[in-house]
């Protein structure tokens, strides 16, 4: 069983690396073809209605992800009938989330004005928003079958399949727009894909698991409502996180200008791609840890979890260190000067990005153990923190208080709580190690940042091949520096004898 969960894992994490490092190539030359035909303005049009339609699906938040949760066990023990049911409920819940999402979605048409903050009006607003609506209603139409491909550790299939479907939606997109240079278009083509997408993927694991389509009774009163109350706890949770991430756009959009969301959307591209990058290292072992919370000790689990805190470590500190020294020849060299930003946005998108990739381990643990009961309202506090310190730093700072203070409300709430709450209630030890090597790690993370940018600060990027140049040369200084750091960890010593003993295998 642990050989198959290694084998699993390390097949979920080579398949989805390939898949992002795709995904990441077909964004950028996306986003390139976008910008030059359509402009920053719709750009910002773009990424502001992306995140209301994401603030829209907090209806399906917790069903997803207790929906995986609730499988792993009938999975465990090849029990189909129990995962029919499963299925069967999760399909009448996604129905209605569709629903729900569908008659909101379209009553919020009329407060657009509000949220578009523009020189020039821009026409058939309201269309474009009612074909993103579309894009975003069309996965609740089958994700209830795909989520068993997630509980059962087969998630690479899915990033296979997307990667494909990404791929013929940047052609589709790509040559729509460079014919027409049409907005409306565009849209209309990537509704159509992701239709196409989402409906193969849900053909997939219907040949795969095809007894979920099977007529069962409906699963027992009591065993719904204890999935139910544990959807109520996993629902606030993840509605006050998306509240923390996905109000951003929004707020810039209000207070700073839409122009300006077009401007950051560029950049937090480029940094969420590199944390789902690493994300794939973590969420592609979940599914792995949720099947040895089943059955294995809580020594065990814990032996894991450091491994995974200490690959955290090194991974944060090196992508802080590439970030923050190459994101703006970055865009220098991609887009041009005029879309630079200042400095000071740039520490505190390097700042969000931090805590977003040494949480991870805690994050994984979470969803695997189901420990949201416990959680849900210091999220609720720090959606709350995050709104009125957002409101207040982005009128004194603008951008870069708006982003400033999701690190704040994070440090002040969840940082701290959640470790707490894992070590005491699962792994039954005592959390002070961890906060020792958080500080470890930001001691680290800081010299490192500091030693790179003494080494390179005169080391500007002009053109794509110099832009390659550097981002090895700090690539490589940040890795050494890194393991300098920690080469007398004893996890790790430990992570390098899984890592020689997995390539071995």
């Amino acid at each position: 069983m642990v050989e198959g969960r290694v084998k699993n894992s390390v097949r979920n994490i080579g398949y989805r690396l390939i898949s992002q490092v795709a995904s990441i190539v077909l964004k950028f030359v996306s986003r390139t073809i976008f910008i030059y035909i359509l402009g920053v303005e719709y750009l910002g049009i773009n990424g502001l209605f992306s995140e209301v339609l994401q603030m829209l699906s907090l209806a399906d938040l917790g069903f997803g992800t207790a929906m995986v949760f609730s499988m792993y066990k009938p999975l465990a023990e090849n029990d189909e009938k129990r995962l029919t049911q499963l299925v069967a409920l999760y399909k009448r819940i996604y129905t209605i989330i569709a629903i729900v999402i569908s008659v909101v979605g379209v009553a919020l048409v009329p407060f657009l004005k509000y949220l578009v903050n523009l020189d020039q009006s821009i026409p058939y607003l309201k269309t474009y928003y009612l074909l993103y609506l579309a894009n975003t209603v069309s996965s609740y139409l089958v994700v209830y079958k795909t989520c068993i491909l997630n509980a059962d550790q087969k998630n690479y299939l899915v990033s296979k399949y997307n990667t494909i479907f990404n791929f013929i939606s940047l052609i589709i997109t790509s040559a729509v727009l460079l014919l027409t240079h049409n907005f409306m278009v565009y849209l209309i083509a990537q509704v159509i894909v992701t239709y196409a997408n989402n409906f193969y993927v849900s053909h997939v694991a219907e040949r795969l698991y095809p007894y979920i389509n099977n007529k069962v009774e409906k699963l027992p009163k009591e065993e719904g409502k204890k999935i139910f109350e544990n959807v109520k706890s996993v629902f606030i949770y993840k509605v006050a996180n998306t509240l923390v991430g996905s109000t951003d756009n929004t707020l810039i959009s209000v207070l700073v200008g839409t122009i300006t969301v077009g401007f950051y959307s560029n950049y937090s591209m480029v940094v969420n791609n590199i944390v789902l990058f690493i994300n794939i290292v973590f969420s592609s072992v979940t599914a792995s840890i949720g099947n040895m919370v089943v059955e294995a000790n809580k020594k065990k689990n814990y032996e894991v979890y450091c491994l995974m805190q200490q690959v955290s470590f090194l991974l944060s500190t090196v992508a802080i260190t590439c970030t923050y020294l190459i994101i703006n020849d970055l865009i220098y060299v991609w887009l041009g000067k005029q879309f630079i930003l200042k400095p000071l946005v740039i520490v505190a998108i390097t700042l969000n990005m931090y805590f977003s990739v040494v949480l991870m381990p805690i994050w994984s643990y979470r969803e695997a153990t189901g420990m949201y009961m416990q959680t849900k309202y210091v999220m609720v506090a720090t959606a709350i923190v995050n709104l009125v310190v957002s409101i207040i730093l982005g009128k004194i700072l603008g951008l870069a208080g708006i982003l400033f203070a999701t690190s704040i409300a994070r440090i002040s709430t969840y940082f701290w709580y959640e470790p707490k709450l894992l070590f005491k209630q699962f792994f039954e030890k005592d959390v002070w190690n961890y906060y020792i090597g958080i500080l470890k790690n930001i001691i680290v993370t800081l010299v490192v940042v500091g030693a790179s940018w003494l080494i390179f600060r005169n080391f500007v990027a002009k053109n794509w091949f110099i832009l390659f140049a550097k981002a090895f040369l700090v690539l490589g200084c940040s890795m050494t520096l890194t393991i300098i750091g920690y080469y007398k960890d004893p996890y790790f010593s430990k992570l390098k004898a899984l890592i020689y003993k997995v390539i071995k295998r």
